[in-house]
């Protein structure tokens, strides 16, 4: 069995003394794993690391076995950022995440064209605020969108919650006299314009909680400890 594709790492882990297993989301066979040898050697360590694009062919004798992965690198995405933290965070959550919730082996090619969308934007000055957006475009690729098209309850003026059961928009109207149970809706998310710093971490807890909830729960995972040092750029 083999096949070749373009990747990026989301995670590097040692095996041995100088070999790492590799976790990769593959653009058209979804995040896959394979064993690197000299993967943690001088040489391949620096350029293994998240958010690295790679060009990658996997082999194994059997479908359901490890694999060997051989590797060229295709662009430094994240290692570019090591002596920027912000958005470092950034890198290091979305791969992080990434890693955690697609299933392995299950193709995702719009995800892997939206983390590297991500990742290309990272010298946007408002690349927390894209980095928002992809957590919403992330949940809709794993089945659970958010829909901000309309009040859910009917009512008018403009969208100001979200219901945390149903994912879907509240008006300022229609949610005031339950605001208390529900999620903000930074403005924000509405326009594509860039948010505030009080609308940036409003609108992390939001996403967070149906990360939580709906995915990352079930599995008894918890959100990568890197995304609460996210700050706004």
């Amino acid at each position: 069995m083999e096949w070749t594709d373009q990747g990026i790492i989301l995670s590097a882990r040692r095996h041995g003394e100088t070999s790492a297993v590799l976790s990769v989301l593959t653009r058209e066979h979804g995040r896959h794993a394979g064993l690197v040898h000299g993967g943690m050697g001088k040489a391949a360590r620096g350029s293994l690391q998240p958010g690295n694009r790679i060009q990658l062919t996997w082999k194994a004798r059997l479908t359901d076995h490890l694999g060997r992965i051989t590797w060229e690198q295709a662009e430094a995405s994240g290692t570019r950022w090591l002596d920027d933290p912000a958005r470092l965070a950034v890198v290091t959550t979305a791969c992080a995440l990434s890693d955690a919730v697609f299933p392995e082996r299950d193709p995702h090619p719009q995800a892997f064209d939206g983390l590297l969308a991500l990742l290309s934007s990272l010298g946007d000055e408002h690349f927390v605020s894209l980095y928002v957006h992809w957590e919403i475009g992330l949940l809709g690729e794993l089945g659970f969108g958010l829909d901000f098209s309309q009040c859910a309850a009917g009512g008018q003026g403009p969208l100001a919650y979200v219901s945390p059961k149903t994912g879907r928009a509240v008006s300022a109207e229609a949610g005031e006299p339950y605001k208390n149970r529900l999620l903000v809706l930074p403005g924000f998310l509405l326009t594509r314009e860039a948010g505030s710093p009080e609308d940036i971490r409003a609108a992390l807890e939001m996403t967070g909680s149906f990360l939580e909830r709906l995915v990352l729960g079930p599995q008894g995972k918890k959100l990568p400890e890197g995304r609460g040092r996210l700050t706004v750029g």
